[in-house]
């Protein structure tokens, strides 16, 4: 096997059934149908050698808050015991904190929880204006990481596109508060990644840049002579759109300067690149095949910055189907939050097996975890009657040893008189190498996450 190429050998699928008497039945879940690079050691090997331990932030979030009773430990520090819904990730409980707490201060919770979980934006800050967000922490990041990569960050959801105000499908904004779209088919996203153009597709991509490259040409000129007719304060809103467009003209040149580039050459044996977000039978192995990707992504320098929306808010499904939304409107009702908290542990199992991934692999002296940030959460808290709150929202940060992230412990603070949860975002960012004291409303970074 060449450094440049992965392949897998046969494991088995769940699709695959057993057939008896003349009925059907799907497998169960077996150890055959684990990936085989999550398996055997050695097949990470011939990309653990063209590893060169760059740091890595990956954002996975999901709607609709969780049963918090099942959710937060009831000790502190380095000595608590893990909570009954954290229990999956048992084996892995030195390499990662449980954060407790914190919120959003400027959110004013309800379905915009996604909105703002990267951004901590006050949506209603502008007069005027029924939605103005600002840049999400990933994408600050990405304006550094991203000049050395094929790919400046990776958004991924379980709807494409951008979604609406409030009901976003992405986690990402730019430095104007746009969405960047998602991406929630493997397909599509594995042959972005990994499939080589043909001379055909290069000539569209690059006829498809220059009409990008002239369009902008045009409208700064525009907006050039726009300018001297403006007031001072007309002014100041078309610089912050002149940023936006210099934005993405640095990012088209970027994109044009890797297109002769070789994507790396993955194979896509046994991916199961078929899996719909919306099928019940497939909710779990849509999850497993797209951080797949986004492990292979990182494995192969493709991208160093990732966020993965795994349901939009008001929306959601457990691993059997459940309405995810309808049950965080539990009003209370034990039987509702006992269904939520299997749905809760059912994403954290999903968690456990891509942070294992990470772990398995050997990057440098350490794994790919110990150099790979794994921000895992919610925007909202469906607390105590089911409302949905911005306050004392479940977070778990995982990896990051090598970066100086200190692990194994819950920090639990006054959810009345909490830090932001910018706090933490400032933190991961510093982490990532920027050279920044300021995120958002952050007051600094979190303490007790630093080692």
């Amino acid at each position: 096997m060449s450094q440049r190429s992965l392949g897998r050998v046969r494991n088995l699928s769940r699709r695959e059934m057993l057939r008896g008497a003349g009925v059907a039945l799907a497998l169960p879940w077996l150890d055959a149908m684990t990936p085989v690079w999550a398996a055997d050691d050695s097949k990470f090997k011939p990309w653990a050698k063209a590893l060169t331990s760059q740091p890595r932030m990956v954002c996975c979030y999901i709607p609709n808050g969780v049963n918090i009773f099942q959710w937060v430990p009831t000790q502190t520090g380095s000595q608590y015991q893990l909570s009954p819904t954290l229990q999956p990730l048992a084996d892995l409980q030195t390499q990662f904190s449980v954060l407790s707490g914190l919120g959003h201060p400027a959110a004013t919770g309800g379905h915009s929880g996604a909105d703002t979980w990267l951004t901590a934006a006050d949506l209603q800050a502008v007069p005027g204006s029924d939605y103005t967000n600002t840049i999400s922490i990933d994408q600050v990041v990405a304006a550094k990481h991203g000049r050395e990569t094929r790919i400046p960050s990776l958004q991924l959801s379980d709807a494409t596109g951008t979604g609406s105000a409030g009901h976003s499908h992405t986690l990402s904004f730019d430095q104007a508060g746009t969405p960047l779209p998602a991406e929630n088919s493997p397909r599509r996203l594995f042959e972005r990644l990994f499939v080589p153009d043909s001379a055909v597709d290069r000539a569209a991509t690059l006829r498809r840049y220059a009409d990008k490259r002239s369009i902008l040409d045009n409208v700064l000129a525009e907006a050039k002579q726009l300018q001297q007719k403006l007031g001072a304060n007309d002014q100041r809103k078309l610089e912050e759109y002149l940023g936006s467009v210099r934005e993405t003209e640095q990012r088209v040149q970027r994109l044009q300067e890797w297109i002769d580039v070789p994507k790396p050459e993955v194979s896509a044996d046994d991916l199961q690149l078929q899996m719909q977000p919306g099928d019940a039978h497939d909710r779990p192995m849509w999850l497993d095949v797209m951080l797949e990707i986004s492990y292979l992504a990182l494995v192969t320098d493709t991208t160093r910055v990732i966020t993965f929306e795994w349901s939009r808010e008001a929306g959601g499904y457990g691993g059997g189907g459940e309405n995810h939304h309808e049950l965080s409107h539990h009003g209370g009702d034990p039987g509702m939050l006992a269904k939520l908290a299997t749905i809760d542990q059912f994403h954290v199992t999903r968690l456990g097996r891509f942070l294992r991934l990470l772990d398995k692999t050997q990057d440098g002296p350490g794994s790919m975890l110990d150099q790979t940030m794994v921000l895992f959460g919610s925007g909202m808290n469906s607390g105590a009657g089911g409302d949905h709150s911005p306050k004392n929202l479940p977070l778990l940060l995982a990896g990051g040893r090598r970066l100086g992230l200190k692990h194994g412990q819950h920090l639990a603070f006054d959810e009345e008189k909490h830090p932001p949860l910018s706090n933490v975002l400032l933190s991961i960012a510093q982490t990532m190498g920027i050279e920044t004291d300021t995120f958002a409303d952050a007051t600094g970074t979190l303490t007790g996450l630093s080692s």
